[in-house]
């Protein structure tokens, strides 16, 4: 018994000294990380000394390692590098005695000591020491295959070869790099690459490369903010799209529950005798019926969240698209399309509230409307009005909107020679219809379906954002209308602007 109580005691004494040791090294670690943020490099250096050792002790290869390696580096920072060359061979030597015991390779540790004798070879500007640390840690990589680790390998490659004037070799290295991340569209990574190559560069001494460098982070800086807000917005739309496939869905299942029953309501006139069974099958129809309305209900509420996010991200756009410059195409286009985007959601959610109406004179009010596209016009573009001197109720403001934009299309696509005109129609006593014909080049078949939908495709926007129309059709909406585009019409484009008082 007292055998079996002295084990059990030495068992509790040795668990309690291994979480003691435990603590006491990540504490060390932990106060040498904070030392080091201070630049306190001396006593920093220490600490770290003495956490490589508490963790070699636990055999905690990792942690030991990388309180190795700081070290290390701590040691070479004031050229002390006998001592960093000791250090790093001892921690080679302790991952050796760790791969026996656990019987397999640890090549990332290996890895990230060879990388900082490499460091310290490129700082003593020894080029052939330097150069078999770097063949060892490209050998490392290929048997690890490791994404971080490739990388790594990479921005360390690109050190040496500018270290040591190889600029070709470092430009295909850091090129490399660059394009991993652009094409997995991390961008903060291709940022810090370029500012990891200009500190590079400076450290290397080589003026020029920082120069280059320099100019294009700048170029870089400024495209990616587009890129970025460009990226968003295709989400937006993808989300959008998805919530009005939901909302169909939901419609369609909710009117096929509608026609169960009825259906059901007809049996149970035909089925007197199973009155109540019927009425117990019509209750969970009409329960799920309200389930079904509810559920349309927040698909609705979640669209109109959607919309207000598209307002707020047009919104902080603004602040961004104004650090740029507002005289580049690129950045007019997106100011545009940020409007646009705008314009759309506010007319979406609006869509219900009609506009003020006022009497005009139709002949007057066209005439007016056409004077502004003479000077847009190709040569020898013909412009005529066919309007009586008509009062009519109309909104003014948002009628122009409309006649104006498909008047500038038609002047944009109109050769010379050509000719541009706008009809009045009365079609009743409360219907009038617009109509704004040209001889251009039409729209090809396979664009019609679209044209008045947003965000159908991925556009060059600064060859205009698609969303002039869409905006139009919105309006003619609000204004108790419709917007159609005639299809029977084959000598250039008609669109009809349909009317009612």
């Amino acid at each position: 018994m007292k055998k079996i109580t002295t084990v059990l005691f030495l068992a509790i004494l040795c668990s309690l000294s291994q979480a003691y040791a435990q603590s006491r090294a990540d504490e060390l670690m932990k106060q040498a990380q904070e030392n080091l943020a201070k630049k306190e490099y001396i006593k920093a250096r220490y600490l770290f000394l003495q956490a490589y050792n508490a963790f070699a002790a636990q055999e905690k290869y990792n942690q030991a390692v990388e309180c190795g390696i700081n070290a290390s580096a701590l040691y070479h920072r004031e050229n002390y590098y006998k001592e960093a060359f000791e250090l790093l061979r001892n921690s080679e030597q302790l991952i050796g005695t760790g791969e026996l015991k656990l019987k397999k390779g640890l090549p990332e540790l290996r890895f990230r000591i060879n990388k900082e004798r490499l460091q310290m070879y490129i700082k003593t500007k020894n080029p052939v020491r330097a150069k078999e640390q770097l063949n060892k840690l490209e050998e490392t990589a290929k048997t690890v295959h490791n994404d971080s680790l490739s990388n790594d390998l990479l921005y360390t490659q690109a050190n040496y070869y500018y270290t040591f004037g190889m600029n070709t070799q470092g430009d295909a290295a850091f090129k490399k790099l660059i394009q991993q991340y652009k094409q997995q569209k991390n961008y903060s990574k291709v940022d810090e690459c370029y500012k990891t190559l200009i500190d590079i560069a400076r450290k290397a001494g080589n003026a020029g490369l920082v120069a280059r460098t320099y100019d294009k982070y700048i170029i870089w800086t400024d495209s990616v903010k587009a890129l970025t807000a460009q990226d968003e917005l295709n989400m937006l739309k993808n989300k959008y799209d998805e919530s009005l496939v939901t909302i169909q869905e939901k419609d369609n299942s909710l009117s096929s529950k509608q026609y169960i029953i009825i259906g059901l309501c007809v049996l149970v006139i035909i089925l007197a005798v199973a009155l109540v069974l019927g009425a117990i099958i019509l209750m969970r129809f009409i329960l799920l019926t309200r389930k079904q309305k509810k559920a349309i209900s927040i698909a609705n509420e979640h669209n109109e969240l959607k919309t207000q996010f598209i307002q707020n991200i047009s919104t902080q756009m603004e602040p961004t698209l104004d650090t740029l410059d507002s005289k580049l195409p690129g950045v007019q286009a997106l100011r545009t399309f940020s409007n646009h985007i705008q314009e759309l959601s506010e007319l979406e959610n609006t869509i219900s509230e009609p506009y003020e109406m006022q009497e005009k004179n139709i002949s007057t009010f066209c005439e007016s409307v056409m004077d502004k596209i003479r000077n847009k016009t190709q040569e020898d573009v013909t412009l005529a009005v066919n309007a009586p001197k008509l009062n009519v109720k109309i909104n003014p403001e948002h009628l122009e909107r409309i006649l104006l934009h498909l008047l500038e299309n038609a002047a944009e696509y109109t050769p010379a020679g050509g000719k541009i005109w706008l009809d009045f129609k009365k079609r009743g006593a409360h219907t009038h219809q617009f109509i704004i014909s040209d001889t251009g080049s039409g729209i090809p078949e396979e664009q019609r379906e679209n044209i008045f939908k947003p965000f159908t495709e991925v556009k060059d926007l600064t060859q205009g954002d698609g969303l002039g129309l869409p905006i139009c059709s919105l309006i003619a909406t609000k204004m108790n209308g419709s917007l159609i585009l005639d299809s029977s019409y084959t000598k250039g484009t008609r669109f009809i602007l349909e009317l009612h008082a």
